[in-house]
């Protein structure tokens, strides 16, 4: 079967897509529609930076709503979509 792609917001070009939506709702559907797999990859690491650098209790409704925000922001806000020259970092060893 034939990868879904989609034109992902985040590098502006024809990428695979997420293979189910990340989630319920208007947000969790856009970004099935709008997100590839690299992009929604490069939110995981920046997720990570978010709760540590907040201190964020994910289960928590205040901090879901939190990084819902930032997540909006990331995908779809102002400035969101990467510059042309943008290279991504290579993958550390861990």
């Amino acid at each position: 079967m034939a990868e879904r792609m989609v034109k992902c917001v985040k590098f502006g070009k024809e990428l695979p897509g997420l293979k189910e939506t990340p989630f319920d709702g208007e947000l969790g559907e856009r970004i099935y529609q709008n997100v590839s797999m690299d992009a929604w990859r490069m939110w995981a690491e920046h997720l990570k930076m978010i709760i540590n650098e907040y201190r964020l209790n994910p289960a928590t409704l205040e901090a879901q709503e939190i990084i819902i925000k930032h997540m909006e922001d990331f995908f779809f806000g102002e400035g969101s979509q990467l510059p042309p020259e943008y290279v991504p970092p290579t993958q550390q060893m861990h």
